[in-house]
């Protein structure tokens, strides 16, 4: 499929409609943000998702736009479910439910300077992260994974991993309704029982960051934001057992497709029907895996504050918590009046809902939904707000976005001065080891600054505050 790429102003691009694609491409980004790597194939996937079925108004990138499986990175895409509408897994991504949880300390950045070093060893060798197992929940049994499966972050609560407060500042109050635990199979159930509150590794990690510019006083304020105060960044998801309930819903849908009459241009765009019996055990399986993605980060998030208060004597508060890799079941109004169900596919997208929105809690509500763009170890992460003027389904960038693959990255960056550029940035890295750190140079990621100005630009978000690292937990 040829991409007829057209500028659509000064921070967009569109697609236009070509071959099998049912709606336009629109890329939210200017051409410096647009993927450039040799052979990346990210704008031919926003083109390739434009083709499944049911999709209405158009298949979307975000500014962080990169190559992912199936969608790009950075997409999203709206099917009409009573309208053949259809869910495809890789419209989620295999890391179902990665998302990010922000807390603001009751301590500033003059005051943790000298405590630093105490704090960030003693989260070392606390947080369990990198590949394979490693939990700071052990669990009981196959019995209460089931529970945390369905009850998320609510269940963690209950269990004493948390305040109750914690709930009302997390998407879905903390887990989602309709998990389905027939639908998660022994494999998946295997892989997440040993890693129930771990970081994993790649992109993920725990950061203390210290607030360094306000861009909305009064939304600042409301959000506990204020010049100089510290924070912990939390960015994880589910782990293995996300990992293999994508894998084996892929392969699943991939065989009943053509019974529904599906025939999508690249296979890692596998889909069924939302309400057919494989488009509903998917659902059932993904939401079972938020859930477990979400009880994650509470437990990271109560460890955090134990170490806080023993090593600072402050407390942490939950700003909120919210995911960017999910499909969820929402209502949106067109071109008229109406307000079809949608299923609406965030992969590497952060919901981002408006002012006045009902799903807010009422402290949250005449502000918007916060929105968490993180950055890298040696720039900086921003704080959003959801916008009232937001076409692309209430959805926002999620990160800075990759512009080096992993290979490049160790090719390009010695670990030495990666050490150095952190060390004379001030940045208290506590790797796993530096070797996979180097996947994570901040010259491997696009400049977060221009993804969140061509975001605010686009009407996808309000910019609300700027965040820098102080220390970091990498796997």
């Amino acid at each position: 499929m040829d991409i007829n790429l057209v500028a659509d102003g000064p921070w967009r691009f569109r697609i236009e409609r070509t071959g099998a694609m049912r709606v336009p491409g629109v890329v939210l980004a200017p051409r410096e943000l647009l993927p450039d790597e040799p052979g990346d194939q990210a704008l031919q996937q926003v083109a390739n998702v434009a083709t499944l079925p049911g999709i209405v108004r158009a298949s979307y990138a975000m500014p962080d736009i990169h190559w992912g499986y199936g969608f790009p990175i950075g997409g999203v895409a709206a099917t009409d479910v009573e309208h053949s509408g259809v869910i495809s897994p890789g419209g989620v991504g295999f890391d179902i439910s990665c998302g990010v949880r922000l807390l603001t300390a009751h301590v500033d950045r003059a005051t943790l300077r000298q405590k630093l070093p105490v704090l960030m060893d003693r989260l070392d060798g606390l947080i369990p992260r990198g590949l394979g197992r490693g939990s700071l929940w052990h669990l009981a049994g196959r019995a209460q994974l089931h529970e945390i499966l369905r009850g998320g972050a609510r269940y963690a609560v209950e269990q004493g991993h948390g305040v109750r407060r914690d709930l009302e500042r997390c998407e879905d109050g903390g887990a989602v309704g309709d998990a389905d635990v027939t639908q998660v199979g022994d494999r998946a159930l295997d892989r997440g029982a040993g890693q129930v509150g771990s970081l994993g590794s790649a992109n993920h990690f725990l950061e203390v960051q210290a607030v360094d510019a306000i861009y909305d006083e009064t939304c600042a304020r409301a959000f506990g934001l204020l010049p100089d105060l510290v924070c912990v960044m939390i960015h994880c998801g589910s782990r293995g057992l996300g990992h293999q309930i994508c894998a084996d819903h892929v392969r699943a849908m991939d065989t009943v497709m053509r019974r529904y009459g599906i025939d999508v241009p690249d296979p890692q765009l596998a889909c069924a029907p939302v309400d057919s019996p494989a488009g509903r055990a998917y659902l059932g399986a993904m939401a079972a895996a938020a859930n477990y993605a979400r009880a994650n980060r509470q437990l990271l998030a109560d460890a955090a504050r134990g170490v806080f208060l023993e090593a600072t004597g402050a407390g942490l508060d939950l700003l909120y918590d919210v995911s960017h890799n999910l499909a969820k079941l929402e209502r949106h109004t067109g071109n008229g009046a109406a307000r079809p169900l949608l299923c609406v596919h965030r992969k590497g997208a952060t919901r981002a809902l408006p002012p006045g929105h009902p799903d807010l809690p009422d402290t949250l509500r005449p502000f918007g939904q916060p929105v968490f763009v993180p950055g890298t170890m040696g720039t900086a992460s921003y704080v959003m707000t959801g916008s009232t003027a937001n076409q692309a389904f209430d959805s926002c960038c999620h990160g800075a976005g990759r512009v080096w693959s992993r290979h490049r990255a160790h090719r390009e960056m010695p670990t030495s001065q990666l050490r150095q550029e952190l060390a004379v940035a001030g940045v208290a890295v506590r790797p796993i080891s530096w070797h996979s750190v180097t996947e994570e140079a901040p010259e491997a990621y696009k400049d977060v600054d221009a993804v969140v100005r061509a975001s605010e630009q686009n009407n996808l978000g309000h910019l609300v505050a700027r965040l820098v690292p102080l220390g970091v937990l990498k796997g």
